[in-house]
């Protein structure tokens, strides 16, 4: 008699945990329905996958396929190592950066498909917005929110006129809201996000000159093509932490020393692969650090400042020395440093 209200109790138990594992099942794959729409282009036996936002909602799919299919070379605003990148403009007020990236193999692009689901989860004032994804045989589309400034890159190097010039407080704005969506990357998403690639050129700028990091995320989903190793993996040259040539793992205080550069660039006006530097057999970070230890901090800064609070500008440099650390370890935290950086203004203001 107990023998049988044992395995009574038992099959009672297994038949609970099925039905509950299946009714978890439903609800999931319910809200996921829910979070997404998929349409299939019977043309090329692609997929577009749309992710719901109030921007989304008020397009019609079959229009949105149409017209990304119709892309070509003169609607290219950018490339990189992760792929080109085009404008896709549906009407007057809904413009979209398209970028495309090569298909991988099967199995590693259901991993892809997994991931950028979960990047279409990620809602940050400070980071870029992905709204969906087009998936073809040859190729994949990510479909992001257009900035239509461009990048810190263009803005601070850009050749073409006439080019806007960087006041102090834009500066400074845009140092603190890349920091916030770095730390935003590293500490609050689930699971953590390690960038790889933080440079001026994936920090892009919105209508308000806002700042808004990019490509997260594209150098964990993408395998490296053995003729890109330097691009897809290694990162980019003059942002790389020094311990990455040694051990070749990306690692979140990488970033943190990528970040540093930035800081750098932000206060010198000049790249990190500056032709001047190149001939020098120098970087950046050594050639204003000489400068610096001389206590000559005004000669590394951009010439095209005009107004400045110095108090403000040395503290940035102390920010970006930390981030700067030869030892992993001792560098900060992106939370720590967003503190930072905001403290500057409080003391400011005090």
């Amino acid at each position: 008699m107990g023998n049988s209200k044992v395995a009574l109790y038992i099959t009672i138990c297994v038949v609970s945990f099925v039905v509950s594992k299946i009714v978890m099942t439903i609800l999931c794959y319910r809200r996921w329905k829910r979070k997404q729409m998929v349409v299939q282009d019977s043309l090329s036996g692609g997929k577009l996958v749309m992710f719901k936002s109030s921007k989304m909602d008020t397009l019609k799919s079959n229009m949105l396929l149409k017209k990304t299919m119709k892309l070509t070379n003169k609607d290219i605003i950018g490339s990189g190592g992760y792929g080109t990148v085009y404008k896709l403009t549906i009407d007057e007020s809904t413009s979209f950066a398209v970028k495309r990236l090569n298909r991988i193999s099967a199995e590693q692009d259901r991993g892809f498909e997994r991931e950028l689901v979960s990047m279409g989860d990620i809602k940050h004032r400070n980071i870029v917005t992905l709204h969906g994804y087009y998936s073809a045989n040859q190729y994949n589309l990510l479909i992001y929110e257009l900035m239509p400034n461009g990048s810190l890159d263009q803005v601070l190097h850009g050749k073409s006129a006439p080019r806007k010039i960087l006041d102090w407080p834009s500066r400074y704005k845009i140092a603190v809201g890349a920091a916030r969506g770095l730390s935003y990357l590293h500490h609050d998403c689930i699971p953590h996000i390690i960038h790889r690639d933080i440079k001026s050129s994936n920090i892009l700028l919105d209508y308000s000159m806002e700042a808004r990091v990019s490509d997260f995320g594209l150098a964990t989903l993408m395998e490296p093509d053995k003729t890109h190793v330097s691009t897809l993996v290694a990162g980019t040259f003059g942002y790389l932490a020094p311990e990455y040539f040694d051990t070749g793992k990306a690692t979140a205080k990488g970033d943190v020393y990528s970040f540093g550069v930035v800081l750098l660039e932000l206060l010198t006006g000049k790249k990190p692969t500056d032709e001047s530097f190149l001939e020098e057999g120098t970087k950046l970070v050594t050639w204003v650090k000489a400068i610096v230890q001389e206590k000559r901090e005004e000669y590394v800064l951009d010439r095209n400042l005009e107004e400045f609070p110095i108090e403000e500008i040395n503290h940035v440099f102390t920010i970006a020395w930390m981030c700067l650390e030869a030892e992993p370890c001792i560098r900060p935290t992106m939370a720590e440093v967003v503190k930072m950086l905001e403290q500057i203004k409080v003391n400011a203001l005090a």
